[in-house]
């Protein structure tokens, strides 16, 4: 977990899960996390992702792919074959790992202000760390739940 110790709140937070841990005789390694660090694409990805599938109720594969690309970037994602034995025209949908950073950043955009509009949903640019981190730290609390 991450947490600003300059924020009253989660400076509160820490001392509570520190002297948890001191009290379970874990191991505990602390790190001093500079503000300026950023998110790769995917961990940003992911943690919207997350956010949202919080906050409608369900996991996030089902968000990434039935919001995501279906129904916000159905043109970047959905893409057609046909079945060599039935000569059947399919369906199909591409992976993000196969759009180029330029074709991710212009869909994360996309499902953002479609959050925002549609869902009264909002998800954080970003470079907004400090929103960020508390996203995280919330799928971290929900990590075992099953819509996660």
């Amino acid at each position: 977990m991450i947490f600003d110790t300059s924020n009253e709140e989660q400076g509160q937070k820490f001392k509570e899960r520190a002297n948890f841990l001191y009290e379970k005789g874990a191991k505990i390694e602390i790190l001093d996390k500079s503000s300026k660090r950023t998110y790769s694409q995917n961990n940003y990805l992911h943690l919207i992702l997350g956010w949202f599938a919080l906050e409608y109720g369900d996991t996030i594969d089902y968000i990434k792919q039935e919001f995501f690309k279906k129904i916000v970037n159905e043109n970047v994602f959905k893409y057609e074959f046909i079945n060599y034995k039935t000569g059947e025209v399919r369906e199909a949908w591409k992976s993000t790992a196969k759009l180029t950073k330029t074709e991710l950043t212009e869909a994360i955009e996309r499902f953002r202000n479609y959050s925002a509009k549609n869902m009264n949903l909002y998800l954080p640019e970003p470079k907004d760390i400090a929103h960020l981190d508390e996203i995280k730290n919330e799928m971290e609390k929900h990590a075992n739940k099953i819509y996660l």
